[in-house]
């Protein structure tokens, strides 16, 4: 893990993979800084760990965050799969799901366009993290049941989504 020489407050705004790196470091999340404008990590959800990886396009001032929940999509199951993406992503308001081809791994992306300055806040490095790591856990089981429980990316969605509302 290569270390990041700064600390940031809660007021102060950073370069967004510095700042994303701080935030893993003060949690005790492993994260790794691959390049000024990339950095990998891994967080704990509800389901199984996740994969984290922030990619900073600086000529446009987008960030583009990845949640990687170490999901493989077989070609038998590749229709119920992109089926299941479109009634999930029907509920999503922040970020949507895909099956990455380079791989046939589904992940959670999110693109944030930053201001003119080009920095992430700490509140918005936090709720960044959070969002992913939350609708990955949400929808885990939805693919789960399409994925290894044969059931109709229907039947899945409706039964993730009771079971989620009674572990409130």
């Amino acid at each position: 893990m290569r270390q990041r020489e700064a600390e940031y407050t809660a007021n102060e705004d950073a370069a967004p993979v510095d700042m994303l790196a701080a935030l893993f470091e003060a949690r005790g999340w492993d994260c790794e800084v691959v390049a000024d404008d990339e950095m990998v990590g891994e967080v704990q959800g509800s389901w199984t760990k996740y994969q984290l990886r922030a990619v900073w396009r600086r000529g446009d001032n987008v960030l583009q965050f990845l949640c990687l929940p170490d999901i493989r999509v077989t070609d038998d199951k590749r229709t119920n799969a992109h089926e299941l993406l479109t009634l999930v992503n029907e509920q999503m308001w922040l970020g949507h799901f895909d099956i990455w081809s380079n791989g046939d791994v589904l992940l959670y992306r999110h693109g944030v366009l930053l201001g003119d300055e080009g920095t992430l806040s700490l509140q918005q490095a936090q709720a960044l993290v959070e969002c992913a790591i939350d609708e990955c856990d949400r929808f885990y089981p939805a693919f789960q049941f399409v994925l290894w429980g044969d059931k109709s990316p229907r039947e899945a969605l409706d039964a993730a989504m009771v079971d989620a509302a009674g572990e409130a």
